[in-house]
Formats: structure tokens, sequence, C-alpha cells
């Protein structure tokens, strides 16, 4: 079958592409950087070159294709981040229509239940909401908690000033998912075919509060006690700006999300969901692969 992702060969685009391909199907990456292009064919995939802003490219895109993987890749210079995401959105609905794709695997998120959820939550409600109207579309929500990944970020910040934080205390539960855990998901839905209708499904790989995360990052680079801190929102907004976000764009991805953490307001449909063992990639496993990381950069 013939599969278009989209997201170019990010944390999850590049897992996922591989896993489809290994399993015999092509593969289409939709990127925006020209530069991509080559490393897309490395792999065995065929790069489709453009934005994901501009529907009538995304229709010539997604033609063809058995499935398509939706994801908004982040603009963290976007002035209104919810209009960006909800653009770019409905230029996907849009493309699925006139294109005739049956299937697509929508990355949303955590707290997708909530039509004013905090951070990019709620956008997330309206946006599954608008790709659940479409009639003639299988579609199935994929909802990830927190990315691992994230904490690449935090690396200046541990080896310079010793901490770790964000602007919720270190008793706060987070929901943590490690993105080749979506890939996972994501290729065996897109290898199958075997979801109807409109669903969600929960991806998350492990559930860590702040202290729990910062003993283990502290323990897998040596620094043994690593503290976790609650910042302001005020402070971690002008931290998040100083290091090149747009306002908004902070506002929505990271501080908005931290005062749902704190208002325990993101995980409430999630803890009301029958849970299934599933093999997940867990934190201690990813906080070993940090410290290699943390060490080599």
């Amino acid at each position: 079958m013939h599969m278009t992702i989209t997201g170019s060969l990010g944390n999850i685009g590049r897992e996922l592409a591989a896993r489809l391909i290994a399993k015999g199907h092509q593969v289409t990456v939709i990127s925006h950087d020209p530069n991509r292009a080559e490393a897309i064919r490395t792999i065995g995939a065929q790069p489709a070159i453009g934005s994901v802003e501009d529907a009538d490219f995304l229709t010539r895109a997604f033609t063809g294709a058995d499935a398509v993987y939706l994801m908004i890749p982040p603009r963290f210079d976007a002035t209104n981040t919810r209009v960006y995401m909800t653009t770019v959105a409905g230029a996907y609905a849009n493309a699925l229509t006139q294109a005739g794709v049956r299937y697509a695997v929508n990355l949303s998120s955590v707290g997708a239940h909530l039509p004013d959820g905090p951070g990019p939550t709620g956008t997330n409600y309206h946006i599954e909401a608008m790709l659940d109207a479409l009639a003639d579309v299988h579609v199935l929500h994929l909802r990830p908690g927190l990315f691992y990944t994230n904490f690449y970020g935090s690396i200046p910040v541990i080896r310079h000033q010793h901490v770790l934080g964000n602007n919720f205390d270190a008793a706060v539960p987070m929901l943590l998912t490690d993105p080749r855990d979506i890939a996972e998901e994501a290729a065996r839905a897109m290898d199958i075919l075997d979801f109807k209708g409109k669903s969600a499904r929960y991806v998350v790989s492990d559930e860590k509060d702040g202290g729990e995360v910062a003993a283990l990052l502290g323990q897998a680079i040596g620094q043994t006690g690593l503290p976790w801190i609650q910042l302001s929102d005020k402070d971690l907004l002008g931290g998040l700006v100083a290091g090149g976000f747009s306002p908004d764009a902070a506002s929505v991805y990271v501080v908005g999300i931290g005062a749902g953490l704190r208002e325990g307001v993101l995980f409430e449909d999630y803890r009301r969901q029958p849970k299934t063992t599933t093999d997940r990639i867990r934190f201690e496993a990813f906080a070993r692969e940090f410290g290699e990381v943390y060490r080599n950069s």
C-alpha cells in the first residue's frame, strides 16, 4: 500500500517511515525543507516538498495514498498558534477529501477531550472534531503525553545551573511518551487499517512526577540529587522568549501545558479509560539514552 507521512523526518516521522517501509509499503514523506529531500530518499521514501498550509499541494501529495499520517509541525515563532494549528488542520481536512483518502491517523494530545483545554489541548479538541466531521474518512486520533525528547532541551540549564524544572512543582504527575512508541502505534494501525469510523487511542509510555524525572536524569548524568524547581509562569515565559520562542508559542506549547498539569485537568479522560498492558519504552530506558546525549553534547 501507499502511505503518506506529514512531519518530515522528525522524532516520529523517521521512525514511522522506517517501520512502514520495512513492512513493504511505499512511503511518501512531506517536508517543507528542500534540503531534506535527499535524506528522505536515503531511507527509501519519496519526498514531497511543500507547505502544510497549502491545501492544493497537500491534495497532490495525498492523492493515491491508502492512509495518511497527520501531524501539525510546531511553529515556535507563530504569533497566533491556535490560528496556525487550525489552518493546517483545515488544509489537511480539505486535502483528505479532495484526494479521496479513506484512512487517516492524526497526532493529537492528552487533554484533547477538553474543548477549552490549556495549551494546545483545546485546539486539538476542535481539530479532532474537524476531522471527525469528514464523512468518508476513517480517523484514528493518537493522544500522547509529554514527549521524552522534550527533556533534551533542558540540557543547557542542567549543565550550567544544575537544576531541572518547569512551572509546576516536583510532586505533579506527568504522562510521558517516547516518540518511538507513537511511531509504533501509528505503523501498526496504518499497516493493517483495522480502525473504523472515528476513535481516539492514548499512547502513554510511562508516568512520573518531576522529582522522579530529575532523579533519574540526574543519576544518568552523574548529578545525583539534581533538584526539580518550580518556576513562575512569568519566569518560564521570559526564558522561552529569550531562547527564541514567540510569546504566543511559548504560552501555548509550554506555559499553558504546565498550568494544566498544576490544575490536574489534562489526564481526567485518560484515567477513565481501561488500561491494557503494552510494551512501551519506560522512562528509565530513556534516561540512559539522555545520559549518552548529555555526555556527548
